[in-house]
């Protein structure tokens, strides 16, 4: 093979390659659904978020207090059926705009374009049942505090 011929050839190579280069998207990360997501569904995300941290604080503040039971139980409490049902109305919310604007375009769109929709839903789920289950341990956690101190076992 001649030189021009390696360069015929090489050029053609990368025209060819170019297509699928141009069909590459960057990755879909966590941080990519917050940044892509509806502002109510930010406010979720993020009111979700800190309920974890809350519920987190709350419970190594009652199991540091020593003898003193007050405070931050009811939290916890509330915080185990709330936060997987705050996850699943983000979740419906977000499914309902999927829904809605399915039914407003006149060609079913690819997987790839519904896709983000649907992470965004599984993510509300996701940190909705993180958030429940983070509630449930720290209550266990600290029902067992109170019931070691009052029983004194």
């Amino acid at each position: 093979m001649s030189v021009s011929s390696v360069r015929v050839l090489s050029v053609l190579t990368l025209f060819a390659a170019v297509p699928t280069m141009v069909l590459a998207r960057p990755a879909y990360t966590p941080l990519v659904i917050f940044q892509d997501a509806a502002p109510p569904v930010k406010l979720l995300i993020i009111g979700l978020v800190l309920s974890i941290i809350a519920a987190l604080v709350v419970c190594g503040r009652k199991l540091m207090q020593g003898p003193r039971l007050a405070g931050g139980s009811a939290y916890l409490r509330g915080l185990r059926l709330g936060g997987p049902l705050a996850g699943l109305v983000g979740a419906a919310f977000g499914a309902l705009n999927m829904a809605v604007g399915l039914a407003n375009v006149k060609d079913t769109p690819p997987l790839w374009v519904l896709a983000p929709g649907g992470a965004e839903i599984m993510a509300l789920i996701l940190l909705g049942l993180i958030a429940g289950s983070v509630a449930v341990i720290s209550n266990w956690a600290v029902e067992a505090r109170i019931d070691r101190t009052v029983l004194g076992a």
